[in-house]
């Protein structure tokens, strides 16, 4: 089995909504544990490794358990192969919100569970017309967005020592193909202007953790998202086939 736990907030929330059932259909028995609070920051999360506080729904394989867990409640579940963190995406591209409390964070993570290899999920950049309160600090420039948070995450793994999850990196890419040209009228892999979508927009999401997870493209897996949240969605296989082909193609 593949052990994960993410530290996060929505944006994990996000990334693991269909990554044990994309795993499940390529034989491949993954458990993923996210840790959620709502836009959380780096220098939240170490502020409650600190207090022990019980902050932070817990979803396992993407459903929600009722009582309310600490960082350390987490860490004890499972001895974890890989601890996944990120920024909030508002601090995305704010390099100096990232320290000391990334640093601080993976230096007690290794003393806690050695055996974990700590990755760093790359968050991304608003959608376009994000009415975001935080998107003016980009001056409501999504590739602006991009550009700094892409540098800030590079620099911050290589700093700490992680893997990056370049999430960021192929939604851009995916942005700038038919038919997510949103900006010509093309369909948007945002739900709110920076969340992303229920089919397309999570199940990329879903499809770049698993490649740096396991080393496997998925662009033989059987795995069609649908959910519980929008069971009426129907996903269509040929807008299905380009988000593998964008997952499939990025450096992880």
């Amino acid at each position: 089995m593949i052990r994960v736990l993410a530290i996060g907030n929505s944006f994990s929330e996000n990334a693991t909504h269909y990554l044990h059932q994309l795993a499940e259909a390529d034989g491949v028995d993954l458990l993923a544990v996210n840790l959620y609070i709502g836009g959380c920051e780096l220098k939240r999360h170490w502020e409650n490794i600190l207090s022990g506080e019980k902050a932070y729904r817990l979803e396992i394989n993407s459903r929600y358990m009722e009582e309310p867990v600490s960082v350390q409640d987490g860490l004890a579940m499972e001895d974890w192969d890989y601890i996944v963190t990120q920024q909030a995406s508002h601090d995305s591209g704010h390099i100096e919100t990232y320290e000391p409390y990334l640093t601080d964070i993976c230096a007690w993570l290794r003393r806690e569970k050695p055996r974990a290899q700590l990755l760093l999920h790359e968050t991304w950049a608003y959608e376009s017309d994000s009415t975001h309160p935080r998107f003016a600090d980009y001056h409501h420039d999504q590739q602006e967005m991009y550009e700094k948070l892409s540098a800030a995450y590079r620099a911050e793994a290589e700093r700490n020592g992680m893997r990056l999850i370049p999430c960021g990196d192929v939604i851009q890419r995916l942005r700038n193909r038919e038919p997510f040209l949103y900006g010509h009228g093309g369909m948007s892999l945002c739900s709110d202007g920076f969340h992303m979508n229920i089919i397309y927009g999570r199940y990329l999401l879903a499809g770049v953790w698993y490649r740096v997870l396991t080393g496997r493209k998925i662009g033989t897996n059987p795995y069609v998202p649908h959910t519980e949240l929008a069971p009426k969605a129907i996903c269509d296989e040929k807008v299905l086939a380009v988000v593998r082909e964008a997952v499939d193609e990025a450096e992880v």
